[in-house]
């Protein structure tokens, strides 16, 4: 929906842009773990909510429950663009993401198109991690 002057929208149209993005198609997204153990105290020394916000002003942030991959807080996943999964992107995990510079190479990846847009920059490979549904699959 359009702004009006008042920062409002209005019924029955949508917006040309969404909040914190350029406008065209939807930029890629990224999910944030924030359950039993990512973004919480068991993970100390990081400050999980000023990572999800440096991470939000760069890409759609989403937080959710448990991602069942525990043994790896705090998990960030990277899911790709339109473009991104057109040119075949698949999402990327990355697990214990517990340093300001590695949410900062995240960010930076996430603004430049992220999965299937831009190269995964080399320093990210150390936190890819397997999600779950595919450590078991044969």
């Amino acid at each position: 929906m359009p702004a009006t002057p008042t920062g409002r929208t209005t019924p029955g149209t949508r917006p040309a842009t969404r909040p914190g993005t350029a406008a065209g198609p939807a930029p890629c997204r990224i999910v944030v773990c924030r359950d039993c153990c990512c973004g919480s105290p068991k993970v100390s020394g990081v400050d999980h909510a000023a990572q999800t916000e440096r991470l939000r002003a760069a890409a759609p942030v989403r937080v959710s429950d448990c991602l069942d991959v525990c043994d790896q807080a705090n998990v960030v996943v990277v899911q790709p663009s339109a473009a991104g999964r057109a040119a075949g992107a698949r999402p990327v995990w990355l697990g214990l993401v517990n340093d300001p510079d590695a949410t900062e190479d995240i960010a930076a990846w996430a603004r430049a198109g992220g999965p299937g847009v831009a190269p995964l920059p080399d320093i990210l490979d150390l936190y890819v991690i397997t999600p779950p549904r595919r450590r078991n699959a044969p």
